[in-house]
C-alpha cells in the first residue's frame, strides 16, 4: 500500500467516515470488563462499521448498533467502508506523529484492523438488521424509550468531530445518549482530529452537573492518538 505524504497538525477529513474497530479495541478504548455486562443490554451508538455488535452476539451479550446510514445495504455499506478506509489511510499516513504506535506498529497493521472490523460487521449485517441489532438513527435523537440500555458506548465520533457540530449538538446528543441509558455512557476519545481537548469540555462538564448527571474524565489503558487516554463516563446513582 502506497500513502501520500505532507506536512499537516490534523488528520484533514472532510465528512464522517464510516469506518470501525473490533470487540477487542472497544475493550481496551471504553476500559471495559465484559463479564460485568454479560447479561446486561449495550447500545453502540453512532456504531459506523464497528464489529462489536456482532462479535458481543456472538458472545451471548445483548447489544444494540446505531448509525445514521443503516438504512442502507451490505454491498453499499461494503463500498462506502472500503472507499472510507483508503481515504482515512491517505491521510492519516500525513500526521502520524500524532499517533501512538506501540499497539499498531504501523499503518499497515492499523489498516488490516480496520478491514478486519469492517468484514465481521458485514457479515452480521444483513440477518442482524432483520432481528433488530442495526438500527437507522439521525443524532441527536434516538428511537428507544428510557432506559432501554444498561451500557452505551460511543466512540470516535462527537469530540473527535467536534469541528463540524456545535456544542448544541454535542449537548442534545449527550442528554439522549444518557436518556436511553439505566446504568453508564462511556464516550471516547475527548480529543479531535488535530489531538486537542474538546475545548467545550469544560463548559459540558458544568453543564451536566448543572443537570444533576453525574459525570466524570477517567484515564484509561489506552492511547493511540496522542493525549486520548481518557473517556467520558456519565452514570446513575
Amino acid at each position: 500500500m502506497n500513502f501520500a505524504h505532507s506536512t499537516t497538525d490534523a488528520i484533514q477529513l472532510d465528512r464522517v467516515i464510516f469506518i470501525g474497530r473490533t470487540l477487542s479495541e472497544y475493550v481496551k478504548l471504553f476500559h471495559l470488563d465484559l463479564s460485568q455486562w454479560q447479561k446486561s443490554k449495550i447500545l453502540d451508538c453512532p456504531a459506523g462499521a464497528a464489529s462489536f455488535v456482532a462479535e458481543a452476539h456472538q458472545m451471548g451479550i445483548d447489544a444494540v448498533a446505531c448509525d445514521i446510514l443503516f438504512n442502507l445495504d451490505e454491498s453499499t455499506l461494503r463500498a462506502k467502508g472500503q472507499a472510507d478506509l483508503v481515504y482515512m489511510m491517505e491521510r492519516l499516513a500525513d500526521v502520524t506523529h500524532n499517533y501512538n504506535w506501540d499497539f499498531y506498529q504501523n499503518l499497515e497493521q492499523l489498516n488490516e484492523y480496520r478491514k478486519t472490523a469492517l468484514e465481521s460487521f458485514l457479515t452480521d449485517y444483513a440477518t442482524g438488521r432483520q432481528a433488530g441489532r442495526y438500527i437507522q438513527t439521525t443524532l441527536p435523537q434516538l428511537p428507544f424509550g428510557d432506559r432501554s440500555f444498561d451500557l452505551v458506548l460511543s466512540g470516535h465520533f462527537l469530540f473527535l468531530y467536534g469541528d463540524c457540530f456545535d456544542y448544541a449538538f454535542h449537548w442534545q446528543t449527550i442528554l439522549e445518549l444518557y436518556r436511553v441509558c439505566s446504568q453508564e455512557v462511556r464516550i471516547y476519545p475527548l480529543q479531535g482530529k488535530d489531538a486537542q481537548p474538546y475545548p467545550f469540555l469544560n463548559n459540558l462538564i458544568n453543564d451536566l452537573n448543572h443537570a444533576e448527571i453525574s459525570a466524570e474524565i477517567v484515564n484509561i489503558p489506552w492511547e493511540f492518538l496522542k493525549g486520548s487516554n481518557q473517556m467520558l463516563r456519565l452514570w446513575r446513582t
